[in-house]
Order: C-alpha cells, then sequence, then structure tokens
C-alpha cells in the first residue's frame, strides 16, 4: 500500500466521524482525541493571525493588484470556477493576470531533496513550477496539481503558477512576466502576501459544517474571521428567501463586506478523450454512473437527476484522488454492471483520468460555470464594478 492510499484512508476514516457515521467505542475515543486538536489547532490559528495583525511578522506588498479568493472551511465552495472567471475578466480588461497556486497534491520532490533544500536554504533561489506562461500548457496535472492544470486548460493570457512561497511566485509573475494583477488561488489563510481585495466564498448549503475546526470539522479558521472579508460570495445558492437569517448573521460578524448570492450553472458536457461537445439534454432517458472525487460530490450528482438522468451507479473517492487505470477498468465494469449507458464524472476529475486502451462505455464531464443570483448585474460585471473601482486599482 503506497503513501497516498494511506493518506486517502485516515482522510475518509476522520471525515466519517466529523460526518457521525462512526459509533464504535473506538470512534468514540477518536472523536473526542480530535476535538481536543481541534481546540489546539484554533489555538495556534489566532496566535498566527495575531502575530501578522501586530506587526511581528510583516505582510508582504509587492506594487500591483492582489485578489485572494479563499474559504474558511476545506474544499467544497467551488472556488475553482470563481478563481477563473475573475481571471478570464480580468485579462479581458486588460489586466496581466498571474495566479499563484499552492499546487495542492501536485507531484513534489523526492523527500530527501526537500531535506537538502531546507538545511542548504536553496528554496528561495528555486523558481516556481509555470503550469502555463499565458501562450501554453507546460505542466501535465501530476506535476502541476489538478486545479492549477485545469484552470490553465481554460484560460488564455493568463499566467499560472505553482509554490507554497506565494511571495516569491508573486515577484518571479511580475519580473518575468510583466504581471500587474495577481490572483491567489485559495488564498484567505495565506497572510505573508497582503491582499488589496479579500474574496471570501462560503457554501450556502453547509456554510460551516458541524463549527468545528480541523480536524474535528472542517473549518480552517474561527467563523469570527469572516470579518477580513471585503466581499462575500455565497456559492451553490437557490436564490430563495430561506438565506435571510444567514446574511444577517454574516453581517454581524462583518458589517463593511458586500454579500453576493451565486449559483454554479451546468453548461454542457464534453467526451474526456475525443473532446467531443454535447447539449446538457444528452443526459435525458439515459442511465448514468458518475464517478468523482471531489469534496462535496452531492451537488455534481443532484444535476445529473436534474437533467432527466436515471443515476444507477455512483462511486466517490477522496478529494484529489488520481485514479490508476485499473480503478478506472473495474469501475466500468461495475456501472456495466448495473446497465449504465454513460459515465459522467466533474471537469477536475477529468484531469486525472489515466488514458485507457479499452472503452466500452463513453466517459463524459461536466462543464460548470459561476453565475451571479442576486441584483441585476452579471458576473463579469460584478468583477469589474469590484476591481475596478477607483480605490483597487493599485495596492
Amino acid at each position: 500500500m503506497n503513501f497516498q492510499i494511506i493518506i486517502e484512508k485516515a482522510e475518509t476514516y476522520v471525515t466519517d466521524i466529523i460526518k457521525e457515521q462512526r459509533h464504535s467505542p473506538v470512534d468514540i475515543c477518536a472523536k473526542s482525541c480530535l476535538f481536543v486538536l481541534s481546540r489546539v489547532f484554533r489555538t495556534l490559528v489566532q496566535l498566527r493571525i495575531t502575530i501578522y495583525k501586530d506587526r511581528i511578522f510583516r505582510y508582504h506588498t509587492l506594487g500591483c493588484l492582489v485578489v485572494s479568493v479563499g474559504n474558511l472551511t476545506v474544499g467544497g465552495t467551488g472556488k475553482t470556477p470563481v478563481v477563473e472567471v475573475f481571471s478570464k475578466t480580468l485579462a479581458t480588461k486588460g489586466r496581466k493576470v498571474a495566479i499563484l497556486s499552492r499546487g495542492y497534491r501536485n507531484k513534489g520532490k523526492p523527500f530527501f531533496e526537500k531535506i537538502a533544500d531546507f538545511v542548504f536554504k536553496r528554496n528561495k533561489d528555486i523558481p516556481p513550477r509555470i503550469v502555463s506562461d499565458g501562450k501554453s500548457l507546460l505542466l501535465n496535472s501530476e506535476m502541476a496539481g489538478d486545479e492549477p492544470y485545469m484552470l490553465a486548460t481554460n484560460l488564455k493570457d493568463v499566467v499560472i503558477l505553482v509554490d507554497k512561497d506565494r511571495v516569491k511566485s508573486g515577484r518571479f509573475a511580475i519580473n518575468e512576466f510583466d504581471a500587474d494583477t495577481l490572483i491567489l488561488d485559495d488564498g484567505f489563510q495565506y497572510l505573508p502576501l497582503k491582499p488589496k481585495l479579500n474574496i471570501l466564498l462560503i457554501d450556502s448549503t453547509n456554510p460551516f459544517d458541524n463549527h468545528h475546526l480541523l480536524p474535528r470539522g472542517l473549518l480552517r479558521e474561527p467563523i469570527k474571521n469572516i470579518q477580513r472579508a471585503d466581499y462575500i460570495f455565497l456559492t451553490k445558492s437557490s436564490g430563495g428567501k430561506h438565506l435571510h437569517h444567514f446574511k444577517r448573521f454574516l453581517k454581524k460578524h462583518n458589517h463593511r463586506a458586500e454579500i453576493i448570492e451565486c449559483t454554479h450553472k451546468p453548461q454542457y458536457l464534453k467526451d474526456i478523450y475525443s473532446k467531443q461537445k454535447f447539449d446538457l439534454a444528452y443526459l435525458d432517458g439515459k442511465r448514468i454512473a458518475s464517478i468523482s472525487g471531489i469534496a462535496a460530490p452531492e451537488g455534481f450528482e443532484k444535476f445529473l437527476s436534474g437533467f432527466g438522468g436515471d443515476l444507477v451507479y455512483k462511486e466517490r473517492f477522496a478529494d484529489h484522488h488520481r485514479y490508476t487505470q485499473q480503478e478506472i477498468i473495474d469501475f466500468i465494469n461495475a456501472a456495466l454492471k448495473n446497465n449504465a449507458e454513460l459515465i459522467v464524472t466533474t471537469e477536475k476529475d477529468a484531469v486525472r483520468f489515466p488514458m485507457l486502451d479499452r472503452r466500452d462505455l463513453q466517459i463524459v464531464l461536466m462543464r460548470v460555470e459561476i453565475d451571479i443570483l442576486s441584483g441585476h448585474e452579471n458576473f463579469n460585471e460584478c468583477i469589474s464594478r469590484i476591481c475596478f473601482s477607483q480605490n483597487t486599482s493599485v495596492v
């Protein structure tokens, strides 16, 4: 069993405990331990924020517009489509945009090479990985990470860099690519680089999970820290009035941030191998098997039924799971046994699919984009208003 499988099994076990799906004496003991660890984690998180707030550690500014897009919870808010539309809109408006990503679960260096870099302090001299130079896709999904790779395949004229040190990658983007706008992908907790705009995403269907911090819950930091946000985007909203009380709760913690409701709208299907596109009506009446390795698969699976598909079989893997050829073959065999006619996955999953020698069932991805629900403006107009007001043109 390789290290990645061990990590995924541990994550699945902890997730089951968070969701109250395990109740043996051992699980109850584990839950208590996770609670204690979450309190320790909370203390450390707040201490780190205080250190930056009191300028014991100083923020860096790089002389250009920096927009942070992030969340309070681990995954599931639909961050990548928001980063994409922000970047695309700003590039269309003439900005030279660079996305700075941590590259979660990309293929890193061997362990001993990392140790050598740390001992000899070589990290500062190593340039970030260039996923895209704004013209060409330069890395595969394994080296880049699935989200940076997906962004790079969908965006033109946008530089995408991967490095844990985003101050360093920001300077690199400015010096090497003349970037004047930096988008911090998953940047709400990245404190060393001070953003001009802090965009916080909150899943309106499950805002704060069980309200516990990691590892007892899914929160990365206490709820009160929404006060750092300049704009709050409520994602996966249905546009109903049921969010009225939740908005009042958010305003109580942050009276200055504008709250914007948005939804994730499926656009079309695309064969992951032939690249042929299909209307969503292609799902109507078909027996479907779904496969996903994302933080919140329920919404994706609900879309399939919403467009007339009959979901006869599904498999869920850990978030960011990298599929092997044998796993996909086994899934196809199981789908066939359940009389499936079509396999549907997410765009984020599709970049982690291996090539297959046999394709007994067609495999398509569902393309999802984001749209504004509240107000009379569309998302592009909203971003233009946010990023091109007089006070946000420069840092």
